[in-house]
């Protein structure tokens, strides 16, 4: 077995990011010894094939770490609670892509474009972003070197997917039963996402913002290492069934132009530019559905902002926002020698910190 092969496990494997992790770490060809799927009590048992191979899926609970190097959470905050520490005690390293340890002082909150120096600094545990997080900042961190942001405020447009796939079923069958004529029901949702959208994601807060809306100014200001970073965003659901879209102005403390900014976008590792306004050339979530990269354009001087950019970006929520990000991180450690199997002797541990 090739020494730098790992034994990866995937907690949450049967949930929407889980199966696209186990997607990526075939098709992107992650160096892996092993591979384990790990799930809830009531899906143990279930077989998954995927690239020509079967996969079992096991429960997932406390001590079935002792032999995984890399373990990917994709199963929300209460199986990160329940089974992170235990993970990390077992020498595992935790790429976790729930809320639960981002804003964490101890826990590095990694875009691999973006900060990739907090995969050396990390404790065991990696926390992925927010996904609209994470494809705002594919077009803000190139004008960020570039122009020095100030402020933004953002509208996002947020696909179902983001939700899981019982939200992405309840928009196909509110369809159908739309051109049917049939009543519509609704159970994800408060209200019918078919042929609308809904102003909120995630609960209220005291101030009136959402808990999706505060992520995006606490994770933007982690991210970019700027805790001054002042944000207001609005977060939108809308009847699309994958990959997110951001309508963005942002402030900035250097002149800007349109052509620097694109130039910026163009040569950032984590964004495509499309930006040709005369040939209806711009970004949509179809397109950029299933794409490493998020897709940049409408760039334009604000009318508002002195030193202003106004812009929209396209971005997969299930790829750049949760499963790609994680497993390049992850890539990224193995790459820099950070991730590696764990030696046979008890207590042994998979990664290096610094």
């Amino acid at each position: 077995m090739n020494n730098a092969s790992i034994n990866v496990g995937i907690v949450g494997a049967t949930g929407a990011v889980g199966q696209e992790l186990l997607r990526l770490l075939h098709d992107r060809n992650f160096p892996m010894a092993s591979l384990r799927l790990f799930a809830s009590a009531r899906s143990a048992g279930k077989v998954i094939a995927c690239a020509g191979k079967t996969y079992t899926v096991e429960e997932a609970k406390p001590g079935v770490f002792a032999d995984v190097d890399v373990a990917f959470f994709a199963a929300g905050g209460a199986a990160t609670r329940a089974l992170a520490p235990d993970a990390v005690k077992a020498g595992c390293l935790v790429i976790d892509k729930s809320s639960h340890y981002r804003m964490d002082p101890d826990v590095p909150l990694v875009i691999p474009e973006i900060n990739p120096e907090g995969l050396r600094r990390h404790k065991g545990i990696i926390a992925n972003p927010n996904c609209s997080t994470a494809v705002t900042l594919m077009a803000l961190w190139p004008l960020h070197q570039a122009f020095g942001l100030k402020r933004y405020f953002a509208s996002t447009y947020q696909s179902v997917s983001g939700t899981g796939a019982e939200a992405v079923r309840e928009l196909e069958d509110q369809i159908q039963s739309y051109v049917k004529g049939d009543p519509i029901n609704k159970k994800v949702y408060a209200y019918q996402i078919a042929f609308n959208v809904i102003p909120q994601v995630d609960s209220f807060g005291p101030n009136g913002y959402t808990g999706e809306e505060t992520k995006m100014m606490l994770e933007s200001r982690k991210i970019m290492g700027l805790p001054n970073l002042r944000v207001s965003t609005t977060t939108v659901r809308v009847p699309v069934v994958r990959a997110h879209s951001v309508a963005v102005n942002a402030e900035f403390e250097r002149p800007v132009s349109v052509e620097a900014a694109r130039a910026a976008i163009a040569a950032f590792a984590g964004a495509e530019l499309v930006d040709d306004p005369a040939k209806q050339g711009y970004p949509t979530p179809l397109d950029f559905s299933r794409k490493v990269k998020c897709g940049v354009g409408r760039i334009r001087i604000d009318t508002a902002f002195d030193n202003g950019l106004a812009l929209w970006v396209s971005g997969d929520n299930l790829w750049k926002g949760a499963a790609l990000n994680a497993l390049q991180n992850a890539e990224l450690m193995v790459r820099d020698g950070l991730l590696t199997r764990k030696a046979s002797a008890p207590g042994s541990r998979a990664f290096a910190t610094v």
